[in-house]
C-alpha cells in the first residue's frame, strides 16, 4: 500500500527532475500562451522525459525513489532498458500532474476571486492531489510487474532453480547410493554369523544416512517454498561424506579456502563419489590437493599463475555395465567447476574411470 504523502513526493520528484528540460522547451515552444502551445509543450515533454531518463544519475535516483517512496524492491542487476522506461514514465506523469496542480494554485490567492470560484478551484486541486496518489499506486504496480518480467531476473530465477535441482540431485542421489551400498553389504553379511557385527554397522550407517537425507530434503523443499538460495556444505564435511564407505580419501588442509570454492569442490566430490559407487566397482580413491599455481602440479586456473589451485581427483575401476554417454551428474560437475572459475575433465584409461576438477583457491 502506497503512503499518500510518499506518492505525492514521488510525483513531485519526477516533476523536479524534468523541470530544467521542460523550461528550455517552454522558452522555445510557448512564444504565446494558448491551449495549442501548451498542448505542444506537453507532447514535447514525453521525448524529453526519455532523454533525461538516459542521463547516468537519473536512473540511480529512480531506484532510490522506487525503493524508499513506493516500496518497490529493485534488483541489483536490473535491465537498464526497463529501468529507463520506468524513469521516463515517472518524469512525464509526475510533471503532468504537478503542472496541473501549479496551474490551479494561483486561483486560490487571487483577490477578486468569488467564494464559489475558490471552492471550485479547491475541489479541483484536491482532485489533482488525489489523482497523484492514485497514479503513484498505479506506478507502484506497473513497476513491480515490469521488474518481474525483467530478463535478468528471469535468468537469475532459472539459475536458482538449476542450482536447487543440482543440489537436490546430488544430495539425495548420494544418500540413495549409500543406502543401496550399505543395504547390499548388510544383506551379504547377515548370511554368515561371523559377519553379523559388520552387518549391524552397515544397517546403522544406512539408518543415519536415510535420516540425513530426509533432513536435507526438508531443507531443500523449504528453500523452494521460500524462494531463497540453497546453502551447500563445504569441504569441512568431506570426512562425513566418505564415512563408512569404501573410499580411500587423502586431503590437504582446506580451512583457508574461499567458501565458494570449498562448496563447489564438496559438491563435485559428492557427485563423483556417488557416480563411482553407483557405476564402478572396487574401492574409490579420492585425492584433494591444494597447490600453488606456480608449482609444476598446479594447473593455472582463474586467470593467472598466482595464488592457490584446488585439484580434486576421484577414480575407481570401471564396471562392466557402466552407462555410456554423459548424464546429469557429469553435466552438473562440469557446470559447478565452470561457475567456480575452474575446469573439469573426465576420462576412462585402462579400466579406470577418473574425474578431475581444478578450482581456483
Amino acid at each position: 500500500m502506497t503512503i499518500p504523502w510518499k506518492a505525492l513526493l514521488y510525483q513531485l520528484l519526477g516533476a523536479a527532475l524534468l523541470t530544467p528540460a521542460a523550461a528550455v522547451l517552454a522558452l522555445v515552444l510557448v512564444t504565446e500562451v494558448s491551449p495549442g502551445r501548451v498542448l505542444l509543450l506537453w507532447a514535447a515533454c514525453l521525448p524529453a522525459s526519455a532523454l533525461v531518463a538516459c542521463l547516468p544519475p537519473v536512473p540511480r535516483l529512480e531506484v532510490i525513489a522506487l525503493s524508499e517512496l513506493l516500496g518497490v524492491a529493485v534488483p541489483e542487476r536490473t535491465d537498464p532498458v526497463y529501468l529507463r522506461v520506468l524513469t521516463a514514465l515517472h518524469l512525464f506523469v509526475g510533471a503532468t500532474l504537478s503542472a496541473g496542480a501549479l496551474a490551479l494554485a494561483p486561483a486560490l490567492t487571487r483577490p477578486q476571486a468569488a467564494h464559489g470560484d475558490l471552492a471550485q478551484v479547491s475541489v479541483m486541486i484536491v482532485v489533482v492531489l488525489a489523482a497523484m496518489v492514485l497514479v503513484g499506486a498505479g506506478q507502484q504496480r506497473v513497476a513491480r510487474r515490469l521488474l518481474r518480467s525483467d530478463p535478468s531476473l528471469v535468468i537469475e530465477e532459472l539459475g536458482r532453480r538449476q542450482s536447487l535441482a543440482l543440489e537436490l540431485h546430488d544430495s539425495v542421489g548420494h544418500a540413495l547410493s549409500v543406502v543401496l551400498v550399505q543395504a547390499m553389504a548388510a544383506q551379504a553379511a547377515l548370511g554368515r554369523p561371523e559377519t553379523v557385527p559388520a552387518a549391524e554397522r552397515s544397517l546403522d550407517h544406512l539408518v543415519s544416512t536415510a535420516r540425513d537425507a530426509q533432513q536435507e530434503l526438508d531443507v531443500l523443499l523449504r528453500v523452494l517454498d521460500e524462494g531463497s538460495t540453497a546453502r551447500a556444505p563445504t569441504l569441512a564435511a568431506l570426512g562425513a561424506l566418505v564415512h563408512g564407505l569404501d573410499v580411500e580419501c587423502r586431503a590437504d588442509p582446506v580451512d583457508r579456502l574461499p567458501e565458494g570454492t570449498s562448496r563447489a569442490a564438496y559438491a563435485i566430490a559428492r557427485e563423483a563419489v556417488t557416480n563411482a559407487l553407483r557405476h564402478g566397482r572396487g574401492p574409490v580413491r579420492l585425492d584433494l590437493a591444494v597447490r600453488n599455481r606456480a608449482d609444476p602440479g598446479g594447473t593455472a586456473v582463474g586467470g593467472g599463475p598466482k595464488g592457490k589451485a584446488v585439484v580434486l581427483v576421484v577414480e575407481n575401476e570401471v564396471a562392466a555395465t557402466a552407462p555410456a554417454g554423459e548424464g546429469r551428474g557429469l553435466v552438473g560437475m562440469r557446470m559447478r567447476a565452470r561457475l567456480a572459475g575452474g575446469a573439469f575433465e573426465r576420462e576412462a584409461v585402462d579400466g579406470t574411470w577418473r574425474v578431475k576438477a581444478t578450482l581456483p583457491g
